[in-house]
């Protein structure tokens, strides 16, 4: 297996070019010239007060240069990807802010043997220049049931430590009570980590591999492997299989949370989540915990200690009281830490009810008359239709688009369908356009949904006072106008208009007194599916596929083939019946 690809001038300088690109956006920080340190811009304004130094291996951003800031860390020190930094530049960092006039310095440091090895001999070796050091080394590793000799790895809680130690040293509070209370703060936490892949540092191939179907349970942030190899599941049973884990009393490296407990919940992104997978994981750990009782005080949802591009989660806990609370609320500079509400996140409503529906004029009440029974064949056939051609049109938007066009019209067949559940479907014509409009503008998502909502909204109007023919045409041309316009498609731009129109042009013989609906609708069709064909040789000109190069265009444009799918299914149905 090849090494994965990475975005880097070099393997050798990724760590020093990361480093200084932190820096080189963010005037609070300068970086100590000859070692891979970056400190507080405004060293001298900390003099009197304790200075707060951490740090470790590269490769965990945000942490730990994101949180340097009034109110969290004076500097850090960085090593190379997952390793420790170097004793000199850790020693550097110390007399560096010693010199600036602080009373000491705390050592931040995650339970690492390289880490607590050479944190501890800088810090001997500034104790024999007279510097006051103190070290707290942070373990809040919740995977292992069986208490470790070397204990608890330190994870994504060793940022809550940051704040802690930063809030008091902001507030004053002396070294060793520094000390003490962080070291307490430490013991009162938890973090498990979950993943669906392996990272890989710079240069080298991922450390391990997953199946399909795998999920890593328990694992560290340098991609080593977990404590336990389980299947794909949903985000609601997999957070609580780690809740579970964490909180269980067979647990020897359990976070002691149970009902009533109050805590701060940290949902943090490993490096390649997306977004909108965290805004789920964020959902399932909140309901989860109170669902057992658990009071969430507080939540952080983002990216805080990552391991690289690895796709995964970790859940922390940190057991809370009001002056714990505080510290946490305190104020800070940092650039990663987020602008977190001062308010608990447990107990307060989530909801407010929708505006009502403006009031409509009164409607007859809907009958299970011809009309009806016509209107809920042909809107059947329709969603029948849309639904076989779910997997093909996504097959052509996914060279187009973003494949998900026959996933967008299926979900509209398919609310359809649960609106003919409800019961008779509007007799009038106007009616029936304007509730399909409504409901697909609700439920069918996406450009198609807006599109045809605005289509059947405009083609409404001119059946309201006559539902013949010639009405018919005219609501057509109507439709087709309104996508014109707020779509900015015309005729030729690769589109679902491309179709619509082509069938539009030939339900003007609707007009034509005697003609004959049937006939009429029937070449109206041929020119839509033809329309759809020709689609295929054109520059798109609007929506997503205008962004694509023509030469990768060579397929009918999705939309257009669902327009002409739906207009074949409705002659179908009107055929079928008058047979």
């Amino acid at each position: 297996m090849e090494a994965s690809k990475k975005l880097v001038n070099s393997v050798i300088g990724c760590a020093d070019d990361a480093l200084a690109g932190l820096v080189a956006c963010n005037p609070d920080l300068q970086i100590l010239r000859g070692h891979r340190v970056a400190l507080r811009s405004d060293l001298e304004s900390l003099k009197g007060r304790v200075a707060l130094l951490s740090g470790g291996g590269s490769g965990h951003e945000p942490a730990h240069a994101g949180f340097v800031g009034k109110g969290m860390l004076t500097g850090v020190i960085a090593g190379a990807v997952f390793t420790s930094p170097a004793v000199g530049s850790i020693l550097a960092a110390i007399q560096a802010v010693s010199q600036a006039g602080t009373v000491g310095t705390l050592l931040i440091v995650k339970n690492y043997t390289g880490d607590r090895l050479n944190f501890g001999l800088a810090l001997e070796q500034a104790r024999s220049e007279g510097i006051a050091v103190e070290m707290v080394v942070v373990g809040d590793d919740s995977a292992f049931a069986v208490q470790k000799k070397a204990g608890r790895r330190g994870l994504c809680g060793t940022v809550l430590i940051h704040k802690v130690a930063g809030a008091l040293a902001e507030a004053g509070v002396g070294l060793e009570e520094i000390a003490r209370q962080v070291r307490a703060a430490a013991g009162a936490m938890g973090t498990l980590g979950v993943s669906l892949s392996s990272c890989s540092v710079p240069g080298s191939r991922p450390t391990f591999q997953l199946g399909p179907e795998e999920m890593e349970l328990g694992l560290g942030i340098h991609g080593e492997a977990g404590v336990q190899r389980i299947k794909m599941a949903t985000s609601d049973e997999v957070v609580k299989t780690m809740i579970d884990h964490m909180t269980s009393p067979a647990n020897a490296s359990r976070v002691p949370v149970e009902a009533g407990s109050s805590v701060v919940l940290v949902v943090n992104n490993l490096g390649g989540l997306s977004f909108l997978e965290l805004g789920v994981v964020a959902d399932s750990a909140v309901r989860c915990l109170e669902a057992r009782g658990v009071k969430i005080a507080r939540a952080l949802v983002g990216t805080f200690m990552s391991a690289l591009e690895m796709a995964g989660i970790s859940l922390t806990l940190l057991l809370v009281d009001d002056p714990l609370l505080k510290l946490i609320d305190a104020e800070t500079t940092a650039a990663a830490w987020p602008n977190v509400a001062k308010v608990p996140v447990s107990g307060r409503q989530r909801s407010r009810a929708a505006p009502a529906e403006r009031p409509r004029a009164e409607e007859p009440a809907a009958s299970e008359g011809p009309a009806c029974q016509q209107s809920a064949r042909i809107l059947e056939r329709v969603c029948a239709t849309l639904l076989e051609l779910e997997e093909q049109l996504n097959a052509l938007d996914r060279a187009a688009g973003d494949g998900d066009c026959g996933t967008t019209h299926s979900r509209a067949a398919r609310a359809i369908r649960e609106w003919l559940k409800e019961g008779p479907v509007p007799a009038q014509p106007a009616r029936l356009l304007s509730g399909l409009a409504r409901l697909l503008l609700e439920k069918m998502g996406g450009s198609s949904g807006a599109l045809y909502g605005l289509f059947l909204t405009a083609a409404a109007r001119p059946l309201k006072a006559r539902a013949d023919l010639p009405a018919w045409a005219a609501a057509m041309d109507a439709g087709l106008e309104a996508v014109r316009r707020y779509g900015k498609a015309a005729p030729g731009d690769r589109t679902m208009l491309d179709s619509l129109w082509a069938a539009g042009q030939e339900l003007h013989a609707l007009q034509t007194p005697g003609a004959d609906l049937l006939q009429v609708l029937a070449k109206a069709v041929e020119r839509a599916e033809a329309a759809a064909d020709a689609t295929k040789q054109m520059e798109a000109g609007a929506g997503r596929a205008s962004y694509i190069g023509s030469s990768r265009l060579d397929q009918p444009d999705p939309g257009a083939v669902a327009a002409a799918a739906i207009l074949r299914a409705i002659l179908e149905a009107l055929r079928g019946h008058s047979a």
